[in-house]
């Protein structure tokens, strides 16, 4: 296996279980390669597990999205989703977190246990309307100032994994 090399797994049978004990991001659609090999980096870095649903803006060959991801590619546990509805077969609700700027409830308020997975929309548009719509007491945003429409995806996402650790007590890191 090269350094670079993306290796796709199938979901763990215990992903959205109570013996859950991964944290997830789940990125909807996203757009940019850079992007995505960014949190692919963090999700190695904190153990999250990184969920892509398609489509895809990108191939998973793309030369900046594994130069993003650097040489951390084989530490990434990485399940590919044809549709939104298989993340919310894997995933009961109550372990959703729908990160929008459509709502006034700021993330660091919603509860993120063991098993939480924080969803993402793409770059461009966010979630769409379809997923919102059905979760709305699962939306949480990221305060910012009204001079900017949204942060970077892989800055929200940083902020959000972190905010989930934070509650956690960071593990399994140190």
């Amino acid at each position: 296996m090269t350094p670079r090399q993306i290796i796709i797994s199938p979901p763990d049978p215990t992903f959205g279980t109570p013996d859950d004990t991964r944290n997830h991001v789940v990125l909807v659609h996203p757009e940019i390669p850079g992007n995505t090999g960014n949190i692919a980096r963090l999700c190695a870095g904190t153990g999250a597990v990184l969920h892509l649903v398609k489509p895809l803006g990108f191939i998973l060959e793309d030369r900046y999205l594994k130069r993003a991801g650097l040489d951390y590619w084989p530490n990434v546990t990485l399940c590919v989703h044809d549709t939104w509805d298989h993340v919310t077969r894997l995933f009961p609700e109550d372990r959703l977190w729908l990160f929008s700027t459509h709502t006034d409830r700021p993330f660091h308020q919603a509860p993120m246990p063991p098993g939480t997975a924080l969803v993402f929309g793409r770059e461009s548009v966010g979630l769409e309307p379809e997923i919102t719509q059905p979760l709305p007491h699962r939306l949480v945003r990221i305060p910012m100032t009204p001079h900017v429409r949204s942060l970077n995806l892989s800055n929200a996402v940083s902020i959000g994994i972190f905010e989930a650790m934070r509650q956690q007590g960071y593990a399994p890191c140190t």
